[in-house]
């Protein structure tokens, strides 16, 4: 049967993209990457492919999903399947470092960034390259913003590092980036479809750097006090309109130039206004709240209505190639 087959390992993020494909009576099959059995040499099924792999996929005790995944998204291309975010994507998806290496290719400024691979070599690779400054410490394969932290002192870094708290990235890579004294403390996502633009969500970011828009991850919304943190947004993830056209124009060049159909792309504004790229999320999720309040929810402006019909556009071509 000629359907759209989704390729992921977590079952919680899969009942909104099910929904919107049910919706439109689009024929799909739930591919659960955390073990299998593949014959190489036979044929996969016909359809589309879509790739949802996730960076934090380990975080859920499927440590191999991903290069699970890796190795069939290589079987399905070598049999001229259509996949949504192939090798290319999955590549980027489980890697900060070469995120980076190709935004800075496609001339989109990222925030400065040191790799280590050591934990005895991280507080030294901090006095080095950002002497007293504060540095942000991220493991370069995470994937929701778990492990991300600020640390304002070389001493708490140390503590931190030396403590049991430290917990050892699944790549044995860390990050340290330079923090970005942004004006407001927001982030800005921008969700992209088919490697064009769909919309942005304004992030919260006061309580932390967990910032995974599905409402699975959401704890609940946070009302701005009266009189405290003026900067503050009244919600954790709002749809907003306010985005440099000239920015957008450079994320979907990138996106062409590297292979990825569907993402969330992260950046943050710094202090003189320019915006600093520092995360590509090529299994992408959305925030139902933000939408519903924007008045986009349930049509094809969102999120999950613009994948589910950009997925049925890429099924209905493979149907009339094969007529």
């Amino acid at each position: 049967m000629n359907q759209i087959h989704i390729i992921h390992e977590n079952p919680d993020w899969l009942p909104p993209l099910a929904g919107a494909l049910d919706a439109r009576g689009l024929p799909w099959a739930d591919w659960f990457m955390h073990n299998g059995t593949f014959d190489l040499a036979a044929p996969p099924p016909e359809g589309v492919f879509y790739n949802r792999m996730s960076a934090s996929s380990h975080t859920r005790d499927h440590r191999f999903a991903a290069e699970l995944t890796a190795c069939v998204l290589a079987w399905l291309t070598r049999w001229g399947r259509i996949v949504v975010n192939g090798p290319a994507a999955l590549d980027l998806e489980i890697s900060k470092a070469r995120q980076y290496a190709a935004l800075e290719a496609a001339g989109i400024r990222t925030p400065r960034t040191v790799m280590v691979a050591g934990r005895d070599r991280i507080v030294a690779a901090a006095q080095t390259h950002f002497g007293g400054e504060p540095v942000i410490l991220k493991p370069n394969r995470g994937g929701k913003g778990l492990g991300v932290q600020l640390f304002h002192t070389l001493e708490g870094l140390k503590e931190h590092v030396e403590s049991d708290r430290y917990i050892e990235p699944v790549d044995g890579i860390q990050l340290l980036q330079a923090y970005v004294r942004a004006l407001r403390p927001v982030i800005t996502r921008a969700e992209f479809t088919g490697r064009r633009f769909t919309y942005a969500v304004e992030v919260d970011t006061s309580e932390g750097f967990e910032l995974c828009p599905a409402d699975i991850c959401v704890i609940g919304e946070m009302a701005c006090p009266v009189g405290e943190e003026p900067g503050r947004p009244a919600h954790k993830f709002t749809v907003v309109d306010s985005v440099d056209p000239g920015l957008i124009g450079r994320l979907e060049g990138f996106l062409e130039r590297a292979g990825v159909d569907v993402a969330g792309i992260e950046f943050i504004l710094g202090a003189d206004g320019q915006p600093l790229v520092y995360d590509v999320n090529t299994n992408t999720n959305y925030n139902p709240d933000a939408e519903a309040r924007a008045g986009i929810a349930g049509t094809r402006r969102s999120g999950m209505g613009a994948l589910a019909a950009y997925l049925g556009d890429r099924l209905a071509q493979t149907r009339s190639c094969a007529a």
